[in-house]
């Protein structure tokens, strides 16, 4: 029975998921990949440990399927986006790749944002440079690293590398390729935009761009024999994980801002023209001609993930070895939280913000008549109070009266129904697991004609999805909750740098926790 592989890879876990034709999903099998990091700010990862955990999950999810891989018609691949994967002139990894969270480029983007080439880069270019930019992490390179730099022989992101992996061929999608070097205007890459940051010589490292549903190679024999895959299978060049979840979660389409809860707090809206911002990228969408405008920044549930491994690694311990959730043990205490009134608010800043990467975390309204319960509400409400300045930005710009939200987090109505209360607009999820997996598949049918393109979902989504909308009492009582919210953020804005440079003294010899990110998307 034909089916399809979709490859998904996160900041910590890669997996690998086979579908029906039909959008059912049939196996998942996931790997855990280690995070290394070596000094404050830097988070890498090792490329052949990556594809030998990838290569693993294939080889379960066939297992697990019960079905032969000669049934998978098609595979594609999608993954973190922005960081850097490189490899030399020989095709072998150049050194661990830089991820996605990496800020060692701070200081330079700061020199940066403080120049004329923030302005120049937003307006060629469709955004301004930030820390993950492989723009930023090149340039890094070229002035830290000069004999790594000059070994360069392709710049790759996560997803382009297992395509490597899976096939042998070199090359890139027009989601991918659009996180640093093209022109917004006409979607291909720009020499412009390279010498912008001084990286005229990668001209010739940049991947060839293909169609996210084309077919860029096969499944080599090696890999055949590694995985279990079939010789010979086509491979898509798949897209952007940002992407793939709004596609796989039917968000992909004009009118609704597409939102992923996950590492990263990812909001994104699609549009027939592109229009630029400083508060978000305007990337290549799948079809030519048409624009994914992002509003991010490395603020959602990866804080909800530390509050759970800090604060409650015992519960949750407990949980796991009775084969039970954390998330239905911790339920009533939220419950009895957004029960009462609370004063407790906290900003969603452990590892980054849309306030600059000076800012940081922290709890206000803390008294000691507060319990674990209050806290926990605070920090899902500061997750859903910072996609809503990602969302009121976009809103500015964009015309959508819908939210699709995606991630591990969408599972929990009671969240669904806060972020409709907190965006106020209706917020519609759908029962798909494996949206940015889905997404990658959805281009690998279209690559071999089982859709006429990736937006044509064979699946029912109106049958399979649930909306909820804003209570309007709720709503006004979040309105005075996100109005403190931003004040305070306003007001905390002069101080954070200040408190940074503490954390710099105490950071020096010390390495920091990376977000588990076990429930949400981006792991």
């Amino acid at each position: 029975m034909p089916s399809l592989l979709g490859i998904d890879s996160g900041l910590t876990v890669t997996k690998a998921v086979i579908f029906d034709v039909d959008g059912t999903q049939i196996a998942v099998a996931r790997r855990r990949v280690t995070q290394s990091m070596p000094k404050p700010h830097y988070i890498e990862r090792d490329m052949d440990e990556l594809w030998t955990a990838t290569a693993d999950a294939i080889a379960e999810a066939i297992k697990l399927s019960g079905r032969p891989a000669s049934d998978i018609m098609a595979i594609a691949a999608t993954a973190h986006g922005d960081g850097i994967y490189l490899v030399d002139k020989a095709r072998r990894p150049l050194g661990r790749a830089l991820l996605s969270l990496d800020s060692r480029a701070e200081e330079l983007v700061e020199r940066w944002l403080q120049s004329p080439l923030a302005d120049e880069a937003l307006s060629l270019t469709g955004q301004a440079p930030h820390v993950s930019a492989p723009s930023a992490l090149l340039a890094w390179i070229k002035e830290n690293e000069p004999e790594r730099f000059e070994a360069i022989g392709h710049i790759l992101s996560c997803k382009d590398w297992l395509r490597f992996c899976l096939t042998g061929t070199i090359g890139t999608d027009r989601t991918e390729a659009s996180t640093s070097f093209t022109n917004v205007a006409t979607q291909g890459y720009s020499k412009a935009a390279l010498a912008l940051y001084g990286l005229e010589s990668l001209e010739g490292a940049l991947p060839p761009i293909a169609g996210s549903d084309e077919i860029v190679g096969h499944v080599t024999a090696e890999v055949a024999a590694r995985t279990g895959l079939a010789e010979g299978t086509p491979v898509a060049a798949g897209l952007h994980d940002v992407t793939a979840s709004a596609l796989g979660a039917g968000g992909h389409v004009p009118g609704v801002v597409a939102i992923i809860a996950g590492t990263y707090s990812i909001n994104e809206t699609l549009s027939s023209a592109p229009k630029v911002d400083k508060r978000w990228f305007c990337r290549n969408a799948i079809k030519p001609g048409e624009w994914n405008n992002m509003s991010i920044s490395p603020a959602s549930t990866a804080n909800y993930d530390w509050f759970l491994d800090t604060l409650c690694a015992r519960e949750r311990g407990q949980a796991e070895s009775d084969g039970g959730s954390i998330h239905a043990l911790l339920a009533p205490e939220i419950e009895a939280a957004l029960a009462r009134p609370s004063s407790v608010l906290f900003h969603p800043y452990l590892f980054g913000s849309p306030y600059g990467a000076a800012a940081s975390a922290g709890f206000f309204g803390l008294g000691g008549w507060h319990d674990r319960g209050d806290m926990l509400r605070a920090v899902l409400e500061g997750i859903a109070f910072n996609h809503r300045i990602h969302v009121d930005a976009l809103a500015e710009g964009f015309a959508f009266n819908e939210a699709r939200l995606a991630g591990g987090i969408s599972r929990n109505p009671t969240v669904v129904q806060m972020f409709a209360d907190i965006l106020g607009i209706p917020v519609t999820v759908t029962e798909t697991d494996e949206a940015a997996a889905w997404g990658a598949a959805l281009c690998a049918g279209s690559a071999i004609g089982l859709y006429p393109d990736p937006v044509a979902d064979p699946r029912d989504l109106k049958k399979i999805a649930r909306t909820c909308h804003p209570d309007p009492s709720r709503k006004a009582e979040y309105q005075k909750r996100y109005d403190i919210f931003r004040e305070i953020a306003d007001a905390m804005s002069p101080l954070w740098p200040k408190i940074g440079k503490l954390a710099n003294l105490e950071n020096e010899n010390r390495t920091l926790p990376i977000p588990s990110s076990r429930h949400a998307k981006q792991d």
